[in-house]
């Protein structure tokens, strides 16, 4: 799958992923109104409007980008119906031709990681294999060591899916564990050399493992250094817009021939409309609201071209 995402980075000239996180504040009333009016004020009516507001987004920018990037967080919070939500966002997401990157985070040992690699690996049942999840990539917890990580990669190796552990990530408090010194090394080094050893297991073709790094973009200068320390491995770089990162941030995190990476936005994609001058606030705006989605991914591609 690394392969496919690197391709669809060169096919659409655009290193960015859409981060479908939506939140019901940044719901446009119009799609909110049509959802409880059917559905009641219920966690049904909000799966159905978190799936069409991303429906609506997918479709003004997926000529554009190669991956989206749903967190599992903003859906599980309304249960069942918001599961159901993510799970059709990435079916959709995929239909449209976009990798899709589950932003899971999971980690734990034994069969309870082998659980949770059916995100990428799929579930089992009388010989039969179920793709439930509808994921391309996943991300992961390193915290339980190689117990916590072999059994997602497994489907990476025989289903040619992929996961990206977290390394250094972009919340200001990560320094708390992710700085410590470990033989007089900070402890992300340590994570990072680890990563360059299971990623060693599952190489794609392209000359990148199937195993990646998450690296914030709020820390330019310990991206360079992990980008030396793992030339093999793809970074998932959050912290990009809201979080403060732009384009002349991650100079360094791009290998010679500009790849490397995949750079995502959130907030500052699917709520753009909030922010441009041309569109009305929630209250008031109609379905062009994803037209301001599409100029902030435009103007995203352009910051993250002119830092290649």
């Amino acid at each position: 799958m690394i392969d496919q995402l690197i391709a669809k980075i060169k096919e659409t000239g655009n290193p960015s992923v859409v981060g479908l996180d939506p939140a019901y504040a940044m719901i446009p009333a119009y799609i909110r109104r049509e959802m409880t009016e059917t559905w009641g004020k219920t966690p049904k009516a909000v799966g159905e409007m978190f799936f069409a507001f991303n429906k609506a987004i997918i479709d003004a920018v997926a000529d554009l980008i190669p991956a989206v990037k749903p967190q599992i967080a903003m859906y599980e919070r309304y249960g069942l119906e918001g599961l159901s939500a993510y799970i059709r966002t990435a079916e959709y997401a995929r239909e449209k031709g976009l990798v899709v990157i589950g932003d899971i985070k999971r980690g734990d040992i034994s069969s309870t990681a082998e659980a949770y690699a059916a995100h990428i690996g799929g579930a089992e049942i009388e010989g039969e294999n179920f793709d439930l999840w509808k994921e391309d990539f996943i991300t992961v917890n390193p915290y339980f060591g190689i117990d916590g990580i072999r059994p997602f990669l497994t489907p990476c190796q025989e289903q040619n899916k992929g996961i990206f552990i977290l390394v250094k990530t972009s919340n200001p408090g990560s320094g708390q564990l992710q700085d410590r010194l470990v033989d007089g090394e900070p402890l992300y080094c340590r994570v990072a050399d680890l990563v360059n050893e299971w990623g060693a297991e599952a190489m794609g073709a392209c000359g990148y493992s199937k195993v990646g790094a998450v690296v914030g973009a709020t820390h330019p200068r310990q991206g360079v250094e992990l980008r030396e320390r793992m030339p093999h491995i793809f970074f998932l770089v959050p912290g990009y817009g809201a979080q403060g990162g732009k384009g002349a941030d991650l100079k360094g995190y791009f290998d010679k021939d500009g790849l490397g990476i995949i750079v995502n936005s959130s907030r500052g994609i699917i709520a753009a409309y909030q922010k441009d001058a041309d569109f009305a606030g929630p209250e008031e705006v109609g379905p062009e609201f994803a037209e301001a989605s599409r100029r902030a991914v435009i103007a995203m591609k352009e910051d993250l071209q002119n830092a290649v």
